[in-house]
């Protein structure tokens, strides 16, 4: 496998997020994010972990940009701050946070390597939680200013836009399990959270590109494949309703105008679905549906479904985990070239974007200061021929992120898990590239 086998308008990037990595949470006028208030709050965080400083990129970014220099990527994913760029009342402009993204976007430039931007990963202000959020569909509209005014600031340098990172994570684990911020529990809310966001995706899209001429615009969805543990019948429902809720319920929507039948048949029989349903309104999938110019596609894993009414003596197990990372997760980059395939046949998008692909290992930093973490790179050698593969397959594949460019607070996971291919040291913020670092390195600038 080479670099060359991708074509020569492949993009080759890393992606992190702001409130991951940047720190300097309550510095420069930033005001407060939902996740400020919920790493706060006791419980909700492994050990108690707090992102005050993260990686401290707020201050080393700089030195964090040599590192990507260095490792030889052409196009770098980064989401702004929203509560860094505005006051309390979601319409002052904060000057100091506008400044510091433009300083950054402007190296990116100078140092040849393309941005990639993200509107909304996660880190919503917390004045737009109280006015309601993304459950008070009044609420799009400000995120439609702050697009407004983002895009009319950095319209001529980022021609990359990506909406909303995940909103299936934003809508499901932030409103229906409560395990991230906001930590709320309520189908009902869930609903309307995922409805919204989508609303505010597709409405964002024309003001993006009246501001940012020539630019595309995207979304992510973290998307996993669904596989059934055997070929028995509730097995394969199992899976069915599996997929349209973790993955169709967002692509259909998107590309088909609608929402998967079977899952909210399912959901309105478990008496789950709300019986009123006047936040659904007319005209809403013709603007969910707006062409967008690519899809992202953040892939870790597949799920392996199974109904406690299979009989396994008559149906036996076909489908068994293979190894895990440390987020017991299967490694199964079979799972990614598939989902590409059934992803371009149902949606038929312009373009792909690997957005975030990557795994966490322990590891141990060695007495010459070396970091040899093998498993990380054989993860990510076999998803990149899975990508390839899906390439020769017809797929409209023409970039990928690997996540992350370095080790981050990982949400409601605190620091135990490491993703990075840059180890950092959360005491000293001491950056250490890894092994993996050097085979991606080494993958990219083979001449």
């Amino acid at each position: 496998m080479e670099k060359t086998d991708f074509g020569k308008d492949f993009n080759w990037g890393v992606a992190t997020s702001s409130f991951q990595i940047e720190g300097s949470n309550h510095v420069d006028g930033k005001i407060d994010s939902i996740w400020d208030v919920f790493t706060k709050t006791k419980g909700k965080i492994r050990n108690g972990d707090q992102a005050n400083d993260a990686c401290n990129h707020y201050e080393l970014w700089k030195e964090d940009f040599k590192l990507l220099k260095k490792l030889g990527v052409d196009s770098y994913r980064f989401s702004i701050s929203w509560p860094r760029v505005v006051g309390q009342d979601l319409k002052t402009k904060n000057q100091k946070g506008i400044d510091f993204y433009k300083k950054q976007i402007n190296e990116l430039l100078e140092l040849e390597i393309t941005p990639f931007l993200t509107l909304n990963h996660w880190d919503i202000p917390q004045a737009f939680f109280e006015k309601g959020g993304w459950v008070n569909r009044d609420c799009i509209n400000y995120f439609l200013e702050y697009a407004n005014f983002l895009s009319n600031e950095y319209g001529d340098i980022v021609k990359n836009w990506i909406t909303h990172n995940e909103p299936w994570v934003i809508s499901h684990l932030g409103y229906s399990l409560g395990t991230h911020a906001p930590g709320i529990k309520s189908f009902s809310d869930y609903i309307k959270v995922n409805h919204h966001l989508l609303i505010s995706h597709g409405l964002s899209i024309p003001i993006i590109r009246e501001n940012s001429k020539k630019s595309e615009v995207g979304i992510v969805l973290n998307l996993t494949p669904g596989y059934p543990e055997s070929s028995s019948p509730e097995d394969k429902e199992e899976t069915l309703i599996f997929n349209q809720f973790f993955n169709e319920w967002f692509l259909d929507p998107l590309y088909k105008k609608k929402y998967p039948k079977e899952v909210m048949d399912h959901w309105i029989k478990k008496g789950d679905f709300p019986a009123n349903t006047d936040f659904i309104k007319e005209n809403d999938f013709d603007i969910i549906a707006t062409e967008t110019d690519f899809l992202g596609i953040n892939y870790y894993s597949r799920a392996i479904l199974k109904s406690s009414d299979t009989d396994n003596n008559k149906y036996p197990i076909e489908n068994i985990s293979g190894s895990k990372t440390k987020f017991d997760w299967e490694v199964f980059p079979d799972g990614l070239e598939k989902l590409l395939l059934d992803v371009n046949e149902h949606c038929n998008p312009k373009k792909i974007y690997i957005t975030e692909n990557g795994c966490s290992y322990d590891y141990e930093i060695d007495s010459k200061n070396q970091i040899n973490d093998i498993k990380r790179i054989e993860y990510l050698e076999s998803h990149l021929l899975a990508c390839k593969r899906a390439i020769n397959k017809g797929v409209p594949l023409k970039g990928y992120f690997h996540w992350s460019f370095m080790d981050n607070f990982e949400w409601a996971e605190g620091y135990y898990h490491r993703f990075g291919l840059v180890h950092i040291d959360f005491q000293t913020f001491e950056r250490l590239p890894k092994l993996s670092y050097e085979w991606y390195r080494n993958f990219l600038i083979k001449l």
